[in-house]
């Protein structure tokens, strides 16, 4: 009898990123899982992208969105046309193993429930150290600060096989996030309000809220550059700040917002001051205009009927404290150190 693989679709979404289609894409072409379907996915380059690929690599399926969605409409969009059993939504700027597909999807056929799944993400320029991204799996805390395992803030811990086990988490990274098709269109796919920065995890809250798990799988390893979408500066800092705050509001339960979202933007203004001392103009500019937009969203059409009907017990990786309490006060800046076992919930 012959055995038959899931199919996967492996898709690139690039905006401008012909150096690294150039640099990390025949790593990918390497990938050994047969069933597979490799495509870039352009979001309207500029640049010579689409040339590049038509001339190097003619196997590579190609999808063109009329404009830049961002990350978020982007995939949406070009997944619309693409069918497989699982999406694998690759970063431009990720350099692969040959076998980095076959333990994830291993994983998400023994466990059906598992809706999302990441490898571990290790650091391009660094390969002993854990990447910004999304390390071993993500985790957020009670006030919606996203961390991972073997990154916390601005840390990212040397891998010694601390976080080798497959664990459940609470996201997984959008540079290497495995997905099980029929689930990403059962719920929509990403918001596409985010454009950039924290659909993810957005999108994994809606999943585990909905009865589905997300795991990391450190069984598989990518290395990720990093940083190669969106510059740092003012808008970089708007998206994670406002999404952050979309996020909560979406998801928590109404009894909850009214005490964590007040509190988190007066979190929020604490970094904005600090900013100020430090003479850090785009990052106070972020964070003010990031709370204007969130102000405006809520009393917009895109707030209406947010209501969860599920709330955190049913989650995991949820860290039931402050990360920031623990990493800028106690002192703590490792997963580790900061999550124990009764900090599940």
């Amino acid at each position: 009898m012959v055995q038959t693989f899931p199919s996967v679709a492996i898709v690139i979404l690039n905006y401008n990123g012909a150096h690294h289609l150039e640099q990390f894409l025949p790593s990918v072409m390497s990938t050994t899982y047969t069933n597979k379907r490799i495509i870039v996915a352009d979001n309207a380059s500029t640049d010579n992208s689409i040339q590049f690929l038509k001339e190097k690599f003619p196997a590579v399926e190609l999808i063109f969105n009329d404009k830049n969605y961002g990350f978020a409409g982007g995939y949406n969009q070009c997944l619309k046309k693409v069918e497989a059993d699982y999406y694998v939504l690759l970063n431009s700027d990720v350099e692969v193993t040959p076998g980095w597909v076959e333990p994830v999807i291993a994983l998400m056929e023994e466990r059906t429930n598992v809706a999302a799944c990441q490898p571990k993400l290790l650091a391009f320029a660094n390969k002993n150290l854990f990447e910004y991204a999304g390390g071993c799996g993500g985790w957020i805390d009670t006030l919606g600060y996203p961390f991972s395992r073997g990154r916390v803030f601005d840390i990212c811990e040397t891998d010694r096989g601390q976080y080798d086990e497959a664990e459940e988490i609470f996201w997984a990274t959008g540079a290497a996030m495995f997905v099980k098709a029929k689930v990403f269109r059962e719920l929509g796919g990403f918001d596409p309000f985010f454009f950039a920065h924290q659909e993810e995890i957005d999108l994994c809250w809606r999943m585990q809220l909905e009865g589905y798990k997300v795991m990391a799988c450190p069984q598989s390893t990518v290395y990720h550059v990093g940083g190669g979408t969106l510059p740092l500066g003012e808008r970089k800092v708007f998206l994670n700040f406002r999404n952050n705050l979309v996020m909560l509001y979406k998801n928590l339960a109404v009894s909850q917002r009214l005490l964590r979202i007040p509190f988190r933007m007066l979190l929020d203004w604490v970094s904005a001051f600090k900013a100020l001392v430090n003479n850090d103009t785009p990052f106070l500019i972020g964070v003010c205009k990031a709370h204007w937009a969130f102000t405006k969203w809520i009393f917009s059409k895109k707030s209406a009927n947010l209501f969860p009907n599920k709330v955190d017990g049913s989650l995991t990786g949820v860290y039931n404290g402050s990360v920031v309490w623990k990493y800028f006060i106690r002192g703590k800046k490792t997963f580790a150190e900061i999550v124990d076992k009764s900090s599940k919930v």
